[in-house]
């Protein structure tokens, strides 16, 4: 009985913390009102928890020239491109795995448990990666295989920090104390960024050992004063949920990252026979995933949620909204590390810390915005806000759209203010819709549904966007390398040898910040060119210069196809459930009355 429990998960008298209560077996009253001491408790440690979690997801995109100079390994040959890619999508593609999984096991163990349990197995690979004792590619795969370890404890914090906020205030303060955690969480995402970007010009191990002390206060404080408020209900584990879920979603992922890479002489890896067949086979087990959640009695992803549409809205706007906020974060530290700050004078090795530096402004902007749009949330309702930050974003793609190449830095930094202020409008909101929308004892899997796709849509970024900046750039980019090679000297054969090499090494090296054309070329021609010739193609700003025209081209298709997302989403968040007719449009409904649509 969803009120009921939402009774016993949130209300209770003050001081009340035993094992069960009225409400029945397994439910546990809250140590104090809703949203008092201790809400504001639960709302200060999960919002370190997703904080350190989502930084984590960021703080090594733009920390690798660091990491791979540390380890001793070229990024750029071809036999390495596997490492860089790993490096990137490991972490991103096990949380958008298991948080589904990790959020279910809070609803029958306990968010509390599983969420406490988040923050130590989040610090111990924390450990290990700060001491990497390999270097070349034995030391990438420590790294690599470490990440992993540390996205299953980040998964565990991202699953349930959610749901524990739910239980622990009520619904009218919910939007702003889900604002504070779930706009920590996503600018976390940028602010790794710029601590990336700080640590790495230090020394490369530190992007690690900035999570140990944070992840041991965070374990003793959640261990100490976090106590499971919520509704359990006891189930038993939906195992071929899990294996299928986890099986096809990551061949499906895998398939597309794999995807970008060179294969055949194409441009790109889209006829590999082994990324066909994590494509078709990765769908087909999805496919079987919905068919076993329809037949077992209690499954992990429970698909009934989705009957409200609420809730199936707010996840379809969720996982637009990813792709195209992840498309943004990948093509500014390319434009800005590859372009933009080498023709502005600074050196390649400095681009990482003044990437991070110069995208203050989208941090600043969701900071701002979220809270506030949590807050205003609670009295105005949810949905306008959300559709309303969907369509500021949109406006900002289309104003970085318009922007040239090389642009005027007030110009740039309006627009990702205005782009952080349109995320934060959208973030709290958003999730406040999702997860008032289901009863009390299915918080957990719908906290880990809305993490999964925030994630999954994250590594969909990634192969999506990367294949449309390679597709652009195939067109243009071999006729600017090659004529502007043989301007400078490059023997035609030579320069016609560049220019045929597939794109995706070229956008990698503007991805990294740094000019391939030395190592391209080599020493022999190199050598043999005139020495003014030789010192403007291994300078700061003929590699800038030489990639500008064509990667504004692939840069038009991204952000249009980022506007068309974010419009479809915020489409997506205006949507509601015509079973709660009565209601004033875009309220967010009261989590026993949600619940009762739902089922």
């Amino acid at each position: 009985m969803a009120a009921q429990g939402e009774q016993h998960g949130t209300g209770g008298p003050a001081g009340g913390n035993g094992p069960a209560g009225p409400g029945g077996p397994g439910v546990v009253r809250a140590p104090g009102e809703p949203g008092g001491r201790y809400g504001w408790t639960a709302l200060s440690n999960t919002t370190l928890g997703t904080l350190i979690a989502t930084i984590n997801s960021s703080i090594v995109l733009i920390s690798l020239p660091a990491i791979f100079n540390g380890i001793g390994l070229d990024p750029l040959l071809p036999g390495n491109v596997g490492y860089l890619l790993w490096m990137l999508m490991g972490y991103l593609l096990v949380t958008a795995v298991l948080v589904v999984t990790l959020g279910g096991l809070g609803d029958i163990h306990g968010r509390v448990r599983i969420y406490n349990a988040g923050f130590l197995v989040f610090t111990v690979p924390s450990v290990a990666l700060s001491l990497d004792p390999f270097r070349g590619g034995a030391g990438a795969l420590w790294l690599i295989g470490w990440r992993v370890a540390q996205a299953v404890g980040g998964s565990m914090l991202m699953a349930n920090s959610a749901a524990i906020i739910t239980d622990a205030f009520p619904v009218s303060r919910r939007g702003t104390a889900l604002g504070v955690n779930i706009v920590a969480g996503i600018a976390g995402s940028f602010v790794g960024l710029v601590l990336g970007g700080l640590l790495a010009e230090w020394y490369w191990r530190s992007i690690f050992w900035v999570n140990v002390p944070i992840g041991v206060v965070g374990t003793v404080w959640a261990y100490r004063s976090l106590r499971d408020t919520g509704v359990r209900r006891p189930a038993r584990i939906d195992r071929w949920g899990n294996v299928t879920f986890a099986v096809g979603l990551t061949a499906l992922l895998a398939a597309i990252t794999y995807g970008i890479q060179p294969y055949g002489g194409h441009t790109m890896g889209w006829t590999n026979p082994w990324v066909l067949a994590g494509l078709v086979g990765g769908t087909a087990v999805l496919a079987l995933f919905c068919l076993v959640e329809t037949r077992v009695a209690e499954p992990m992803f429970p698909l009934a949620l989705f009957r409200d549409a609420v809730f199936a809205g707010g996840n379809a706007a969720t996982l637009l909204g990813s792709v195209a906020r992840g498309g943004l974060q990948f093509m500014l530290i390319i434009w800005l590390q590859g372009i933009w700050l080498p023709l502005h004078g600074y050196d390649y090795a400095d681009t990482p810390l003044w990437a991070g530096i110069y995208l203050v402004p989208l941090t600043v902007g969701f900071l701002a915005a979220g809270p506030v749009a949590g807050h205003l949330s609670d009295r105005f309702g949810a949905r306008l806000f959300a559709a309303g930050g969907l369509m500021v974003m949109a406006a900002s793609f289309a104003g970085l759209l318009l922007l040239p190449t090389d642009f005027g830095y007030p110009a740039f930094a309006f627009l990702v203010l205005l782009n952080g202020l349109g995320g934060g409008l959208f973030a709290a909101p958003n999730t406040s819709l999702i997860m008032s929308a289901v009863p009390p004892e299915a918080r957990g899997a719908a906290s880990g549904m809305r993490a999964t796709f925030q994630n999954a849509g994250m590594v969909l970024s990634i192969g999506l966007f990367f294949s449309l900046m390679v597709a652009g750039l195939s067109g243009s980019l071999p006729g600017a390398l090659d004529s502007g090679l043989t301007a400078q000297g490059v023997p035609a054969p030579a320069a016609h040898t560049i220019a045929g090499l597939p794109p995706v090494g070229t956008l990698f090296a503007a991805f990294l910040g740094c000019n391939p054309v030395g190592r391209l070329l080599g020493p022999d021609v190199l050598g043999h060119l005139p020495a003014g010739n030789a010192h403007t193609l291994t300078g700061r700003e003929f590699f800038p210069h030489l990639i500008s025209g064509p990667f504004h081209d692939g840069l038009v298709v991204v952000f249009w196809l980022a506007i068309a997302m974010s419009l479809v989403a915020a489409a997506a968040s205006l949507v509601h459930d015509r079973g709660r007719g009565g209601r004033r449009a875009g309220t967010v409904d009261a989590p026993d009355a949600a619940g009762a649509a739902v089922r």
